[in-house]
């Protein structure tokens, strides 16, 4: 590693890297509520069939996000050292892996479309064969979401949060007008959805791209710097896995209960992914700094981050809960006029509302910890949280007759005890000294 900083230098603040961070996240979700109202209007099945489809291809990429987040770890600690050209070679690498694990994504999609839609929507029939429909369109644009995670994270790391912006912005703003245009004048339907999809994924992984060549990057693979993003990668793809099963699971259950329960689920929980992602933009900020602070070996300035973003999320997590209250019965009826849906969704709207001042805790509080590269500590906190709370509610909701409310308690119980877990990790000093792998 070379270019190490020999003093202390200013760093932007939490809120100057969270606005744009918030841009990026909020894009794909918020082009996502969109797609699901447009299709909404198609009727349930469609809708339904989105729930399912949609739902497989989010898993995928929320299963892989360590492309973004460990490649932001990665890089953070190289700039925070004053390595640049470092940490623009993580982006190169990790843009190789992106794009090997994508062609394996759609390989799997393309091959198992059928039954995973099946299996998901509880069987065959309409929802089923409208998911697999969409699905295996929407997959198509795989490698190229995988490469924008990559590209998304060595900008983060080295502080360069306005491009991605800028890219990710022309690409959901090309889909959000190709969607209602191919869905309804253009009479494509639910596969009009798809195709919008994946023409705004290979804009914006296009852009990504253009962007390491400026940086005359050398783009050979180096497989020892491609199995050290795996180490990292490891912790966050079980913790990934294991939740993204936990939602699968409850999608399942809700598949189960009836269609108007499956629709009020999809909204409510997009609506869910969209607001922490919202949320996750402190997280992002914190990641940076707290990577570039003990990169350059200040740990007085990481604890310090942690915090300042615990505390921006605690106060947002609560505007947004005071703001989901107040449109309580303006939000729902955007998405679905079906009254079934509705009665539905407005069961679920108290859990989304009333656990965000924690989901934004939490949230922020991951990002400091996978910035210090204690990736293990959260694998294990995040697993365990699954596996006592949210997917026992969750599987309990059928027999039980719970519905949604016992999906969602699921869901509550989950973040509530990820919050006792980082505040505890947080208050101590190990975390300040977790293995620099991210660095290596």
């Amino acid at each position: 590693m070379s270019g190490r900083s020999t003093g202390p230098r200013s760093s932007p603040g939490v809120l100057a890297l969270a606005l744009p961070a918030l841009v990026v996240l909020a894009a794909e979700p918020l082009y996502l509520l969109v797609d699901t109202a447009v299709v909404g209007n198609l009727g349930t099945v469609a809708l339904g069939g989105l729930a399912v489809g949609g739902g497989l291809l989010a898993w995928a990429a929320a299963l892989l996000n360590f492309l973004a987040y460990g490649t932001t770890a990665r890089a953070a600690r190289r700039a925070g050292a004053g390595d640049r050209a470092g940490a623009v070679t993580e982006g190169v690498q990790a843009t190789w892996l992106a794009g090997a694990l994508g062609l394996l994504v759609l390989l799997l999609f393309q091959l198992l479309a059928g039954p995973l839609t099946r299996a998901l929507a509880g069987g065959p029939g309409p929802v089923a064969e409208a998911g697999e429909e969409w699905l295996r369109i929407a997959s198509l644009g795989a490698p190229l979401l995988l490469v924008s995670l990559a590209g998304n994270g060595w900008l983060r790391g080295v502080q360069e949060l306005r491009r991605p912006v800028r890219y990710v912005l022309a690409g959901s703003l090309l889909s959000l007008v190709l969607c209602p245009l191919l869905v309804h004048p253009a009479g494509l339907g639910l596969p009009g959805s798809a195709v919008a999809n994946v023409a705004g994924q290979a804009l914006t992984a296009a852009l990504f791209v253009r962007a390491l060549l400026r940086e005359g990057a050398a783009w050979q693979v180096r497989p020892a710097a491609v199995l050290r993003q795996l180490v990292i990668g490891r912790d966050l793809l079980l913790r990934a896995a294991v939740l993204q099963l936990a939602f699968l699971v409850a999608a399942g259950v809700a598949a189960r209960t009836g269609t108007a329960v499956l629709g009020a689920h999809q909204i409510a929980l997009q609506l869910f992914f969209f607001l922490a992602l919202v949320l996750d933009a402190y997280a992002i900020a914190a990641q940076t700094l707290v990577g570039h602070a003990l990169g350059a070996r200040r740990p007085d300035e990481a604890r310090a981050t942690a915090r300042r973003v615990a505390l921006w999320g605690l106060v947002t997590g609560g505007l947004v809960a005071a703001v989901l209250l107040a449109l309580r019965d303006v939000l729902p009826p955007l998405f679905t006029d079906d009254p079934a849906v509705l009665a539905q969704a407005a069961v679920v709207w108290w859990f989304l509302a009333g656990f965000q001042p924690l989901a934004g805790v939490v949230f922020a509080l991951d990002g400091v910890l996978m910035g210090a590269g204690d990736v293990g500590y959260l694998r294990t906190v995040t697993i365990a949280s699954a596996l006592v709370g949210f997917l026992p509610l969750s599987l309990l909701a059928g027999p039980l007759e719970l519905g949604l409310a016992g999906v969602w308690t699921g869901l509550t119980l989950f973040i509530a005890l990820r919050l006792v877990a980082v505040l505890a990790r947080v208050a101590g000093d190990r975390w300040l000294g977790a293995p620099e792998s991210v660095g290596a």
